[in-house]
């Protein structure tokens, strides 16, 4: 998984339930189909279906996501006897303007909408403004964001499922939805307005709403644990949130540089076997300097570390090492407290770490004044990087840059 912040999400999800993730045709890992062979609704809840009996799932709970929820509330209305209970994020059983649904937007919008969809693929994917507006100037998150909508999107499939989600009415059987319902929505989404998923919970009989503070669509970015407990709970009857165990430890986010630009020059299969030397190389360095691997990000690491002085000598070590592959490396080090839960870490110190990486000039390694401040008289030297304003962090931080010739 290329995105850490969306894996954490999947194995919070697993830490309580069997978790099968559904891609619909022509999306994700399911197989390419032309677009005039795209499902309809009532296909795709087929689908489902088969991929239930796959799987030997006979009453699952079913969680569905954004323009996912069409055909989430299908099944439950539709195969009773296959949905035990049905959890929403950011779900509409209309999003388009009528008579009957002044809410809604415009046809002219809803076309313009799926016009800017398709174009933006087309031209490298984005849209943080509208997916997650609180991470707009994270450059490592929008790439990230960008290459899951190229590889898991294609532009006429965008365009028939966009136009699909925004143009359905299912509003007249939502209220013969039996199983118990859960409707989360994030009080400011930008792409699906709140008063659509209230819309939906006043529907269907029974449904709990619950409303969650942030503006991002995307249900990994922003406080994504609030809505991982709001549906263990539901699920249940608990939840095991505040269950992890807090530790001191520093972390380090390492990220080749202008990664898509490198893999453009030198083709598919070169860049393949590129990144396989780049891990290997990464991986011998955390093993060197007793670093534990928490996740890859496709073109990057996140590694924890018992000390500060072990982390920034292997990042400046990696950071050396990947010149001999013709790649720029970039690292970020932060010390701070980290929630740990199995082999997950998580809490601001994390994101702390993250924004001090995507600050970082190519081949250097860059600081936070935590981890300056723990490593007086270890014999590393630092120059001043400023302060910078970390994006969605408290005030302002001091950043250095580790000089490798201090380690000579």
């Amino acid at each position: 998984m290329d995105i850490p912040d969306f894996a954490r999400l999947l194995r919070r999800l697993s830490s309580f339930a069997r978790l099968i993730q559904f891609d619909r045709r022509g999306t994700g890992l399911s197989d390419p189909v032309p677009v005039d062979a795209l499902p309809d609704l009532e296909t795709q809840v087929d689908d489902v279906i088969a991929v239930l009996d796959a799987a030997e799932a006979k009453r699952p709970a079913v969680l569905g996501i954004s323009d996912g929820n069409l055909v989430a509330m299908l099944l439950a209305a539709t195969h009773p006897d296959r949905c035990r209970a049905l959890a929403l994020y950011a779900p509409a059983a209309m999003q388009a303007a009528a008579p009957d649904h002044p809410i809604g937007y415009t046809l002219e919008f809803v076309e313009e909408t799926v016009q800017l969809m398709t174009d933006g693929l087309l031209q490298g994917g984005g849209g943080l403004e509208w997916l997650a507006p609180s991470r707009v100037g994270d450059e490592r998150f929008a790439a990230q964001v960008a290459r899951l909508q190229r590889s898991a999107l294609r532009p006429g499939a965008i365009g028939h499922y966009y136009r699909q989600s925004m143009l359905s009415d299912i509003r007249p059987i939502l209220p013969t939805i039996q199983a118990p319902t859960l409707v989360i929505h994030r009080t400011e989404d930008r792409i699906m307005p709140i008063a659509l998923g209230r819309e939906v919970a006043n529907l269907i009989p029974g449904a709990k709403f619950v409303e969650l503070p942030g503006t991002d669509a995307l249900p990994f970015s922003g406080d994504s644990d609030r809505i991982v407990e709001e549906v263990e709970e539901f699920l249940t009857g608990a939840h095991t949130g505040a269950e992890f165990e807090r530790i001191l430890a520093t972390l380090v986010f390492t990220d080749i540089v202008d990664s898509t630009s490198v893999a453009a020059k030198v083709g598919d299969r070169a860049w393949r076997d590129l990144l396989d030397q780049h891990n290997e190389l990464v991986r011998s360095e955390f093993a060197r300097f007793r670093g534990r691997e928490v996740i890859t990000t496709g073109d990057g690491f996140l590694a924890t570390f018992d000390g500060p002085g072990k982390a920034v000598r292997c990042a400046l070590s990696i950071t050396e090492a990947a010149t001999t592959l013709d790649l720029e490396v970039r690292a970020g080090v932060h010390t701070g407290e980290v929630d740990v839960r199995e082999l997950d870490v998580g809490g601001l110190a994390v994101h702390i770490a993250a924004r001090v990486a995507a600050l970082a000039a190519p081949g250097e390694v860059l600081v936070s004044s935590t981890v300056k401040d723990l490593l007086v008289g270890s014999g590393i030297e630092f120059e001043g990087r400023g302060e910078h304003a970390l994006k969605g962090i408290p005030e302002t931080w001091r950043l250095f840059a580790a000089q490798r010739d201090s380690l000579a």
